[in-house]
């Protein structure tokens, strides 16, 4: 097929050209980001926390009093571990995906001035691992004998000796180890705390943040209870299909348990994982329904310039049946037409994708667009412009040469 032909009716037409081209080229800009920041958003809200989480519920409650000495603590845990049905229960400061909680700086050498990485920091009892299902692999749990009660408002408060740290928080640690386990690492001022065993997930309470280089997988657990009028329990079932039930009447037995307590809110790490990933989810169905808006609008306006190219040609399509052009040439043609102008909106689409890519880095802690969506973007546009303009093309080309020629 001759191009010229193609490239001086198109010179002729030079304000749609440019129009489709733009538009194109926009389309892919936003299409490929889109698709990027939805598959990220979508991995992001799917990914594991380290917890059984169809066993597993919190809940918190708020006492008048501080727990000085452990004893209304444990006397809770206790009547949890009474329920028909629960398997374990656990004190602990702060819950995975919960949205808020305690972050530190830890390195290998004490009271450094920039910390190696931070992480989320747990202090939970001993059995947070067996109560969570968490999974070690290397070293071993915590043990009764390492856990520790501290009130941080004595001079002098016991600190933790032990930890267990995530396998990511290891490898941040000791990179070029096979093993994390005996090694030591600071927090702050602190003695080395030693660690024991590694599990392999344990997401924080936030998920991925802008400060955890780790996106959100860096975590330390000690043994130890605070002192606190606020606690979070951590419960494990036996059965998942009793969970709801079974944090309700979790919920209602620790209120009724102590005169004046109040409820903070019994919840699943199901609902507590909706709630974490509630904006990630609008972004991911907001984001999905703008593109198919462009899509649809990108096709509309190649249809609308197609069918006007054919109508205002409908001599120069004449003129050529007549001299023996058959009706899959002139498909061919508009086909081959549209191919180049939307081939053009792609290259300038991936220019512009790439600088968009660029300017959302920092706004929604991306990395660098993969070019696999620029393909998967730029496919799409070609098989939307050549099923845009298969419609009017197949119309050009039903039109009988005798019609045509007395066209003007």
């Amino acid at each position: 097929m001759a191009f010229r032909p193609i490239l001086s009716a198109m010179r002729h037409r030079k304000t749609g050209v440019i129009l489709i081209v733009l538009q194109v080229a926009l389309t892919l800009a936003i299409l490929a980001n889109a698709l990027y920041v939805v598959r990220d958003r979508f991995d992001e809200s799917r990914r594991p926390s380290g917890l059984d989480e169809s066993r597993v519920f919190h809940v918190a409650i708020l006492d008048k009093e501080r727990d000085t000495t452990g004893a209304v603590t444990q006397a809770d845990i206790d009547a949890l571990r009474a329920l028909p049905g629960v398997v374990d229960a656990a004190w602990v400061n702060q819950i995975p995906l919960g949205g808020s909680g305690n972050n530190s700086g830890f390195d290998l050498k004490p009271n450094a001035e920039q910390s190696l990485t931070n992480a989320a920091t747990y202090m939970a009892d001993p059995a947070i691992v067996s109560t969570w299902g968490l999974r070690i692999v290397d070293g071993r749990a915590l043990t009764q004998d390492e856990a520790l009660f501290v009130d941080d408002t004595l001079p002098d408060p016991t600190l933790p000796k032990v930890a267990v740290v995530s396998a990511e928080m290891a490898k941040a640690l000791y990179p070029n180890e096979r093993s994390a386990v005996g090694k030591t690492f600071y927090w702050g001022g602190t003695g080395p705390l030693e660690i024991v065993g590694v599990v392999e997930h344990l997401v924080s309470p936030w998920g991925r943040a802008f400060w955890d280089g780790g996106g959100g997988s860096r975590s330390v657990l000690f043994a130890a209870r605070l002192a606190q009028s606020q606690r979070i329990y951590a419960v494990r079932v036996d059965d998942p299909a009793a969970l709801d039930r079974l944090a309700a009447d979790a919920e209602t037995m620790l209120v009724n348990r102590v005169p004046g307590r109040l409820s903070e809110g019994a919840g699943t790490m199901a609902e507590t994982r909706e709630r974490r990933y509630a904006g990630e989810n609008t972004v991911i169905n907001g984001l999905v329904i703008v593109m198919a808006l462009l899509l649809a609008m990108t096709a509309s306006g190649i249809v609308g310039l197609a069918t006007l190219w054919v109508n205002q040609r409908r001599k120069q399509i004449g003129v050529r049946r007549a001299l023996g052009a058959r009706r899959v040439d002139i498909v061919r043609l508009f086909l081959t037409e549209n191919l180049l102008i939307t081939g053009a909106g792609v290259v300038v689409g991936c220019g512009l994708a790439v600088a968009l890519n660029v300017a959302m880095m920092d706004q929604l802690e991306l990395q660098r667009l993969p070019l696999g969506y620029l393909a998967i973007g730029s496919i799409a546009l070609l098989a939307l412009g050549v099923a845009a303009v298969l419609g009017p093309a197949l119309r050009a080309a039903s039109v009988p040469p005798a019609v045509a020629t007395r066209s003007v």
